[in-house]
């Protein structure tokens, strides 16, 4: 198995690159059963060190056990079995009808591994947001190179001793490092860029693989907002929401940014938010063994800047702990500086809307966020605002249950990012659809060579009979 070793990071890189090119020009990796097994390998390391990496997200930020598992550990498991038990069907060609034109023949559509792939991984979920797209990528028939996050510097080095247990470096290899080191591999050529992270670093490695037109996908994330209607109970609801907000301290891309209530339910909807808060991490969330921290203090330092003098509730900043309590904020207008950015942090902004064409209004004229939420009894607002609120995906009186199944793919829009993965997706994004048609040797059309013996009137009559 690949180690680490002394050796420059610009000669290493060259090495690991030059060993999986040479890997996947052999074949090896485009059999199924190959893929097959590297899906086994990585679901049986993880479940063997998901000891380590549980350890690893609780010194990191700590996560308790029960949302590191779920969010991190059971999801790149879920992914693997779902991808070992329908790899076979997705790697086959696909047949699709030929034209009369040209015929004899036959058409189909044959997914083809991409080659030597990047995955640059975030903190926030540092294992699960690594090895997720992996899966993906073994499951086309890629080599792949991993840059897990050095903020989360635990958890990025039990990832990569899971790694370097389970694969050679001509298969999976992983460089761990800061900012030079994500520079230096997007220096190199790779055949796909696969980004998880914020916008503005987001912008950098789209600019690096505009620099070579290599094709990639960005996962970033983006103001996600949580429409309430007057038609729903706000205790049910405040409690759904209150649990997508503040689940792993806020620091999720798909977390509800900010709430925009009806002005008749917003004033209970609050204190129903303040009561879910109570009733999870009860009267002190610091000493709730159920609420993680923030990465570091630098965020820490970030989001007690935005949090007001008087919040509904929480508000309460230990920097020495990274602590920041889970915090309702009323009475917030869309100039507030809460509403400038993402804020990736457990504050949760509260604001009001008279009617549904003025909410829609408001949320469709800001860049399109990675979900949205929706939260109402009455279908036709809730169509309304799926309908006026593009999206990267969306979810109807929940938060956040669209991102944990394989069947739905997950991806953003516009400014929340591109591309799609997860289950299927996740196999066709590694993949590249190459269009196939072979012709039989029985007959040709003698109209489609020159000299031409058929004018374009004839012709198009000709087409709009057998189309």
């Amino acid at each position: 198995m690949g180690l680490e070793t002394a050796e420059p990071l610009a000669e290493r890189i060259e090495r690991v690159l030059e060993a999986q090119r040479r890997l996947f020009a052999s074949g090896a990796t485009r059999a199924v059963p190959f893929r097959r097994e590297q899906l086994r390998r990585l679901q049986d390391a993880v479940e063997r060190r998901a000891a380590r990496l549980l350890e690893a997200l609780r010194e990191d930020m700590r996560k308790p056990p029960l949302e590191a598992w779920t969010s991190e550990v059971q999801v790149v498991l879920d992914e693997a079995k779902f991808a070992r038990r329908h790899l076979e069907r997705w790697a086959a060609p696909r047949r699709v009808p030929t034209p009369w034109l040209h015929r004899p023949g036959s058409s189909r559509v044959e997914p083809e591994p991409r080659g030597v792939v990047l995955i640059l991984g975030p903190w926030n979920y540092p294992v699960q947001l690594v090895l997720a797209p992996l899966v993906g990528a073994l499951a086309a028939g890629n080599t792949a190179v991993l840059k897990p996050s050095e903020v989360a510097r635990h958890a990025s080095a039990a990832c990569a001793e899971l790694v370097r247990e389970t694969f050679a470096e001509e298969e999976v290899a992983v460089f761990e490092g800061g900012a030079e080191t994500a520079e230096a591999l997007l220096a190199r050529p790779f055949d796909y860029l696969f980004f998880t992270g914020g916008e503005r670093v987001g912008r950098r490695v789209m600019e690096a693989a505009a620099r070579r037109l290599t094709p990639l996908t960005l996962e970033l994330g983006g103001k996600s907002p949580c429409l309430v209607d007057r038609s729903v109970d706000p205790r049910r609801a405040a409690r759904r929401i209150a649990w997508g907000k503040f689940f792993n301290a806020g620091q999720t891309c798909v977390a509800p940014d900010y709430v925009l209530a009806h002005r008749a339910v917003r004033p209970r909807l609050v204190e129903e938010l303040c009561a879910a808060v109570r009733a999870f991490y009860g009267p002190d969330p610091r000493r709730s063994p159920d609420f993680a921290r923030i990465v570091n203090e630098r965020h820490v330092a970030r989001l007690a800047a935005l949090i007001p003098p008087r919040p509904a509730c929480g508000g309460e900043v230990v920097v020495e702990e990274r602590y920041v309590a889970p915090t309702v904020i009323d009475s917030v207008g869309w100039d507030d500086p809460l509403m400038a950015e993402e804020i990736f942090g457990p504050l949760l902004p509260v604001l009001e809307f008279d009617d549904i064409e003025e909410a829609v209004r408001r949320v469709a004229a800001r860049p399109r966020p990675l979900a949205l939420y929706v939260f109402a009894n009455d279908e036709r607002f809730v169509e309304r605002a799926l309908r006026g609120i593009p999206s990267g995906g969306a979810c109807v009186n929940d938060t956040m249950r669209q991102v944990t199944t394989p069947h739905l793919p997950l991806g953003g829009l516009g400014a929340s990012g591109f591309g799609r993965y997860r289950g299927r997706a996740g196999f066709e994004t590694f993949s590249h659809l190459r269009s196939v048609m072979r012709r039989g040797w029985s007959f040709d059309p003698g109209l489609v060579f020159p000299p031409y013996r058929v004018s374009l009137e004839r012709l198009r009559t000709l087409v709009r009979w057998t189309s």
